[in-house]
């Protein structure tokens, strides 16, 4: 691989007698991972029912290996969002960000949704994931990927980071930012980054992500813990980046991250004062693991923790016509009727944890339960995937392997017998979407967006 002259010589420099490795490296195949949604299944159930040839990866514990030649994107369990494909390095920072049950966790650079659909995946339907992307289109697909994993405690935004700054000051108890970067760890795996990287070189994104930690700091609470991290190797944006926001505020401390076999620490070194503390950060190489690369530091907000304030509660229960009762009843959720909102024709459960969210660019608010047409209720292909098969009264489960679950998610007709009336569409016991049965057929109501493409 013929890799950019200034950039060489750089590398030649960090890495001196390893130098020779990298670049061997960047000739043999990359790897390929996919990581278990431990929403909808354990990792045990997974690999019960898996039809993959599948290897652990050491830093993350629902995430594995697979052979190239398998294809898990063409089967029916990433359609039941079962799993997430992702580059194993890149699994890394939502791995080590530590999530607790009820926490409020902003995702700033979010799209496509890899690390969003994880940190969701550990809240367990609890707290509030706040995923953002200022790309709108981005946005989309990163709203698709939480839908498909079933996730409904989420505001999916595309703003700016200086509005997000000014919306929730001190409000959120994590956050991870895996910044934009000049993307020197994916060479391998996208050779037209390079292109990318002599056009644009390394200042502009480090005048970038300096913005983005500036405005978003102020979003953590005392006590509360940020994650930063990048898929490039220039100490411009790694090491320098984490000792500029050090220097900004002098409230921050690195903690320390634990060490896997392969992994690097920071490079004190590579910083402009040589701040020791910057040995807390991590670095992996593509020549020591078998992954692309990342730079990951992790902070802590010095203080007490603050008491989280309780989110308002809404007075006034929206009333809904009988019709959609009539569909709610037929799942067996607790619902919180204050939680329910109907916007126009369409209706929502909200987020337990509801912050103001007038003014921002808002794509999703809560789970989008569906829309109210013509006095009928058609549920939505987002509560779809957010039920468990137990949990809705009429149910149909198909087996993996059987030729209708192909034609079921393009979009076809297909012949099933049984209750009349609308049925959730499983496979192998995991929601795929809605159907409604008549005389023997199946009507397919499964998303066209997001259809199966021959």
């Amino acid at each position: 691989m013929k890799l950019p002259e200034t950039f060489e010589n750089r590398m030649k420099e960090m890495l001196g007698e390893e130098f020779s490795a990298y670049q061997a490296c960047l000739e043999t195949p990359s790897y390929h991972g996919l990581r278990i949604n431990t929403e909808k299944v354990s990792v045990e159930e997974f690999l019960r029912v898996s039809p993959f040839s599948l290897k652990p990866v050491p830093w993350c514990l629902n995430g594995f290996y697979y052979e190239e030649s398998e294809q898990p994107a063409r089967h029916p369990y990433y359609y039941a969002g079962l799993y997430y494909i992702q580059e194993p390095s890149a699994m890394t920072p939502a791995s080590l960000l530590p999530i607790t049950e009820g926490d409020r966790v902003l995702d700033v650079c979010a799209a496509p949704g890899g690390k969003s659909t994880e940190l969701a995946a550990k809240l367990k339907g609890t707290g509030l994931l706040v995923a953002n992307d200022i790309s709108h289109s981005r946005a989309k697909a990163l709203l698709k990927n939480l839908e498909l994993f079933g996730i409904s405690n989420m505001l999916v935004l595309s703003e700016n980071t200086n509005a997000i700054a000014k919306r929730f000051p001190e409000y959120f108890d994590k956050i991870l930012i895996d910044a934009p970067c000049s993307g020197e760890g994916m060479f391998r795996k996208s050779p037209s980054m390079i292109k990318a990287w002599e056009a644009n070189g390394v200042e502009l994104f480090v005048k970038l992500q300096q913005s983005i930690l500036q405005d978003v700091i102020g979003c953590l609470r005392p006590g509360g813990i940020l994650l930063y991290s990048t898929c490039t190797f220039s100490p411009e944006e790694n090491e320098q980046e984490i000792e500029f926001l050090l220097d900004q505020r002098p409230d921050l401390e690195l903690l320390p991250l634990p060490m896997v076999p392969g992994f690097d620490r920071g490079h004190p070194e590579w910083s402009r004062t040589k701040n020791p503390a910057l040995e807390n950060c991590l670095r992996l190489w593509p020549q020591r693991i078998q992954g692309e690369g990342h730079f990951i530091a992790m902070l802590k907000r010095k203080g007490e923790e603050s008491i989280k304030v309780k989110p308002e509660r809404r007075l006034k229960k929206t009333v809904l016509p009988d019709e959609v009762w009539e569909f709610l009843d037929q799942i067996s959720w607790d619902w919180d009727r204050n939680r329910l909102e109907l916007q126009k024709e369409r209706l929502y459960y909200l987020p337990e944890e509801l912050p103001d969210r007038s003014g921002l660019r808002l794509l999703r608010n809560g789970l989008l339960l569906g829309e109210l047409k013509k006095n009928r209720f058609e549920p939505s292909q987002a509560l779809a995937m957010a039920l468990k098969r137990e949990e809705f009264s009429r149910t149909v489960s198909l087996q993996a392997d059987d030729e209708r679950v192909i034609r079921y998610l393009k979009g076809e007709t297909i012949e099933l017998e049984g209750e009349q009336g609308l049925v959730l569409v499983c496979v192998d016991g995991y929601p795929l979407g809605w159907g409604k049965r008549i005389n023997g057929i199946l009507k397919n109501k499964y998303l066209a967006g997001w259809r199966w493409l021959s």
